[in-house]
C-alpha cells in the first residue's frame, strides 16, 4: 500500500514507514534517544530527499519523545530541572542551526555534509560507548554485582564544580554549573537542525559519562528535553525551509508511539550497562552502513534509456 508524499514528491510504502517508526520508537523508549540518528538514514535509503528526511525526522521525534517522556515521568525517571536548563541552550542552538541548514541547502552541499556528519559522530560516539559498555559488563560480572551500574555515581568533581552559577539537581544527585548543560544543549540544538536528530545519541553519553547522571534518569530526562527541542526545530524547518512532509511525519509518529511504549517497559527491567551496550551497537551499525554507502561505488553511475 503506497502513499504519496507531497513535499518529497514521491510514493512510499505505508507499512515500511510504519515499521521504521516502530523500530525507532522502541529504541527511544529503551535507551532514551529520539531516534533521529536512525530514522534519517533510513529515509535516505529509500530515496527521501535529504532536507525533507532531516525535517520530517525531527517532526517524528516530537511524537516519540512525548510518548516516551510521559511513560518515564510516571516512573519518576525525569529530572525536570536539568531538562529545563538543557532547553535554554538547545532552543538557541536550534534556531541557529535552521539558518545554517538553509545556507547549506542553497549551496547544494546539504546532503553531503549531513552524511559525513553522521558517519563521523556516530562512529566516534558508538565506538566509545561500545568499549565502555563491554568494560562495565566485565567489571560487573567480576564483582558479582549484576544490578550495579559501574558508571553511575552520585555527584561529580573536577572543573565543573569550580565554574560559576552552581545549581543543585536533586533527582540526579548532582551539583554543577549551569554553564555546562547550557553549552551541551546549544550543541544538541544545532545537530537537531542539521541532522534531523534530537541529539539523544550525543546527549545520552554526555549525561552518563560527563555529568555522571544515573542511567535510568538520563533516559527520561533526555526524552523530555528532546520533545521541546525537536518541536521548536520542526516549526522552524516548516516555516523557514518548508521541508516537513506532514504525511510522512504523521505515519512515523503513529509507528513510533506504539514502539516507544514497548521499549520503555523493557528498558526499566534492564541494568544500565546493558542499556548502554544496546545503544552502542545500534549507533555503530548505522555508522558502518552509512560508511559503506560512501565508500562503495554504485554499479551504474549513469544510466541511459533509449526510446524504441
Amino acid at each position: 500500500m503506497d502513499i504519496f508524499l507531497p513535499i518529497a514528491h514521491m510514493d512510499v510504502n505505508l507499512l515500511v514507514i510504519l515499521f521504521f517508526g516502530g523500530i525507532v520508537g522502541f529504541l527511544s523508549g529503551l535507551v532514551g534517544v529520539g531516534g533521529g540518528f536512525l530514522i534519517t538514514p533510513l529515509l535516505l535509503f529509500i530515496g527521501v530527499p535529504p532536507l525533507v528526511a532531516v525535517a520530517s525526522g525531527a517532526a517524528q521525534i516530537v511524537g516519540t519523545s512525548a510518548s516516551g517522556s510521559y511513560a518515564h515521568w510516571r516512573l519518576g525517571n525525569v529530572d525536570f530541572r536539568m531538562a529545563l536548563v538543557l532547553l535554554v541552550g538547545s532552543w538557541t542552538g536550534g534556531a541557529v542551526g535552521v539558518h545554517i541548514a538553509k545556507v547549506l541547502q542553497a549551496g547544494g552541499d546539504f546532503g553531503t555534509i549531513v552524511t559525513f556528519l553522521y558517519v563521523g559522530l556516530l562512529g566516534i560516539v558508538g565506538a566509545s560507548m561500545l568499549i565502555e559498555s563491554v568494560n562495565a559488563l566485565r567489571g560487573s560480572r567480576r564483582n558479582k554485582q549484576g544490578k550495579t551500574d559501574t558508571t553511575e555515581a552520585s555527584g561529580n568533581g573536577g572543573w565543573m564544580t569550580r565554574l560559576p552559577l552552581q545549581m543543585n539537581f536533586p533527582v540526579s544527585q548532582l551539583k554543577l554549573s549551569l554553564i555546562v548543560p547550557v553549552v551541551i544543549g546549544f550543541g544538541v540544538g544545532i545537530l537537531t537542525s542539521l541532522m534531523g536528530v534530537g541529539g539523544g545519541f550525543i546527549m545520552v553519553p554526555v549525561m552518563i559519562y560527563m555529568l555522571r547522571m544515573p542511567t535510568k534518569v538520563v533516559v527520561g530526562t533526555s526524552l523530555f528535553q528532546l520533545l521541546f527541542t525537536t518541536a521548536e526545530v520542526s516549526i522552524l524547518q516548516a516555516g523557514v525551509n518548508h521541508a516537513v512532509d506532514p504525511f510522512l511525519a504523521l505515519v512515523l509518529v503513529i509507528g513510533s508511539a506504539l514502539g516507544t511504549q514497548w521499549g520503555t517497559r523493557l528498558g526499566t527491567r534492564l541494568p544500565g550497562e546493558q542499556l548502554r551496550l544496546i545503544l552502542a551497537l545500534v549507533v555503530v551499525a548505522v555508522a558502518v552502513k552509512m560508511l559503506f554507502g560512501i565508500l562503495i561505488k554504485p554499479h551504474d553511475v549513469y544510466s541511459l534509456v533509449l526510446a524504441q
